[in-house]
């Protein structure tokens, strides 16, 4: 590590000669590989960019010149040649960096980026406030090809495409990979144009009227740059000037092809093919697995997980494939996450019943819209903050028509390390305000698959939320049982205070009741609201206090407390929930715990609002 270590910020990698970057390539690689097998995070796609970070630094003149990098989760060696290195050791931790770019952290993460296919839009925005400045720098998006399924790719690269006076360069990082395996018409084309059979006939006709000179010019290029006698390219028809693909791990293509556009005026579009795992056999071998790895030992790999408890994520899963084979009219639709939404055995006993969309939320809502218009029951598997890209969709082509279609909200609430990008601290808040709507909240791993059920039977559109990670270890039954519509539970009898509890807050609620001697409620519906138990619980106890691992403002309190001024009664009401600002990485228990929203904060937020306001209500002060 020896030349890494001299590396302090870009304007160290340009002062190298061509032979140290191919050095500093190896040992960036290594670099990268020691620091996420101790801390977690994503592999795969970071050893898969180490030369072209390398070389858009060597070439551009970062930070004046913009980079964008598309999702972001492909950034740990920017981080490490832009002065993090010596940070690496606590990334994704609690105080420490995000595993993703942040403006507040770098003047080199030039935009926040966790979601996918934001980086043209954001490029072409920064290449034309240049303009209109009179500054002369760069704007660079990198993107990859999972990315470019998304249709805001699309109309970033349309509204690029009319502007020829600008410096903007699009790089397609083609991996052939996204999280999940690749799908759709783009991909084949991608496929296609790299497999070479066009390009080939066209070599070929080359071959039968060049003379000698200009074939073996055209060998020339064919070794550097493959596609560039390729005619025309769909990117082309876009306004771009098209180059590629090549070769991104190597720098003898990469550098010179990088210094020549930038000297090009317009739209550029630069296709290079690098590999995820690249220099690293295991994740070359299986990308999928080595995409978000834990800690673990790099000479061994990773392990399996030796764990009794079942995740969310699998709950979900097993019960798709046992209602899939009791109602054939099932289908399941997900957003290129089939490992993340544990659909990887659904696709393998009912891959006619499957559907991956590739990275496009908002084609995946009226996707499921026009399946269910056609008697279908589509199940649209997506993480919370993953839905929210598709909200226009939710309410227009699906609420407003009242079609049946179930969402399975993966990762609802505080996700750990991957902090506020990835969040799912607002579905309850945009959900519930939804005409037609159901929103549910899972409190253990037999409820989920309860409340998947309900929702899959409800002749409308329908959530459950449930969390990262695995439950509270219950067991789960293999039936298809539901729970009756907009129907709560008491799970613990006390009095004085009554706690209403929202899915993954109702343990930590159960263990402040017995300390407080409260009663606890399950209410399990956000919409629709238990409002007879709620009315019973008013009318029982001094205070209600309610508790949901989501956000305060427009969450399931404020459901509450709106039923209660319906009614017309008042009653000393406290909101537990998530704080209105956006949580950052950590672990999920701490952050939990400083929110105020384990047993012990629960307990003492009670405590202190009606000890000190209302002195008059039974609370338990034990300590």
């Amino acid at each position: 590590m020896d030349l890494l270590q001299t590396i302090n910020d870009p304007a160290d990698v340009r002062k190298l000669s061509r032979q140290q970057l191919k050095q500093l390539a190896d040992e960036l690689r290594a670099y990268v590989l020691e620091s996420v097998s101790k801390t977690g995070g994503h592999l795969s796609s970071n050893l898969g960019t180490v030369e072209l970070t390398i070389a858009l630094h060597a070439i551009f003149n970062t930070p004046e010149d913009r980079i964008v990098w598309d999702v972001g989760h492909q950034t740990y060696p920017h981080k490490i040649l832009t002065g993090r290195r010596d940070r690496m050791h606590s990334l994704r931790q609690l105080d420490g960096i995000s595993g993703f770019p942040r403006r507040e952290e770098s003047k080199y993460d030039t935009f926040g980026t966790a979601h996918s296919s934001t980086s043209i839009s954001a490029a072409l925005g920064m290449a034309l406030a240049a303009k209109t400045k009179g500054e002369q720098r760069h704007a660079i998006a990198v993107i990859g090809d999972g990315a470019m399924t998304a249709g805001m790719a699309f109309e970033a690269l349309n509204n690029a495409g009319v502007h020829d006076d600008i410096n903007l360069l699009v790089v397609l990082n083609d991996n052939d990979m996204s999280i999940s395996p690749p799908v759709g018409a783009l991909n084949r084309y991608l496929a296609r144009l790299l497999s070479g059979q066009f390009y080939a006939a066209a070599k070929n006709v080359g071959k039968s009227v060049l003379p000698a000179p200009v074939r073996e010019l055209a060998k020339r290029i064919e070794e550097h740059a493959k596609g560039m006698i390729v005619p025309a390219t769909m990117f082309e028809e876009f306004g771009f000037n098209y180059i590629g693909p090549i070769d991104g791990h190597d720098l003898d293509s990469l550098i010179p092809t990088l210094q020549n556009l930038k000297h090009l005026k317009g739209p550029q579009f630069l296709h290079v093919v690098t590999r995820k795992g690249q220099g690293y056999k295991l994740a070359e071998a299986d990308p999928v697995l080595y995409h978000g790895p834990g800690k673990f030992d790099p000479a061994e790999g990773i392990k399996p997980a030796a764990t009794t408890k079942v995740t969310y994520t699998s709950v979900f899963g097993d019960w798709l494939c046992d209602m899939a084979a009791a109602d054939k009219r099932l289908v399941g639709i997900t957003p290129a996450m089939r490992e993340g939404s544990g659909m990887v055995e659904f696709e393998r006993r009912f891959p006619d019943r499957y559907y991956d969309v590739g990275i496009a939320e908002q084609h995946a809502v009226t996707f499921a819209g026009g399946m269910a218009t056609e008697g279908l029951k589509p199940v649209v598997a997506i993480y919370s903050t993953f839905l929210q890209r598709g909200y226009d969709q939710l309410i227009h082509d699906v609420a407003l028509q009242d079609l049946d279609v179930t969402f399975a909200l993966d990762r609802s609430g505080l996700v750990g390390a991957d902090g506020a990008t990835h969040a799912g601290n607002y579905d309850i808040a945009y959900l519930r305000c939804i005409p037609n709507m159901v929103v549910m909240a899972a409190s253990d791993e037999n409820e989920c698959r309860r409340m998947l059920s309900t929702a899959f039977q409800y002749n409308g559109p329908a959530s459950v939320r449930y969390p990262r990670g695995s439950g509270v270890g219950v067991t789960v039954d293999k039936t298809l049982e539901t729970i009756p519509l907009g129907t709560g539970e008491v799970r613990r009898e006390g009095r004085g205070i009554a706690i209403l509890a929202f899915g993954t807050m109702v343990a930590p609620s159960l263990t402040a009741g017995d300390e407080l001697d409260a009663t606890v409620a399950n209410m399990r519906f956000v919409k629709p609201l238990d409002v007879e138990l709620l009315k019973r619980l008013a009318a029982t106890h001094d205070a209600l206090v309610t508790v949901e691992e989501g956000s305060i403002m427009g969450g399931a309190g404020s459901a509450v407390a709106e039923a209660l001024a319906a009614e017309g009664i008042v009653k000393p009401l406290l909101h537990l929930g998530l704080p209105d600002q956006f949580i950052d990485h950590g672990d999920a228990g701490k952050l939990l715990s400083l929110c105020g929203l384990d047993a012990k904060g629960i307990a003492t937020s009670i405590r202190q609002r009606f000890s000190k306001d209302e002195p008059r209500l039974v609370v338990n002060n034990k300590q």
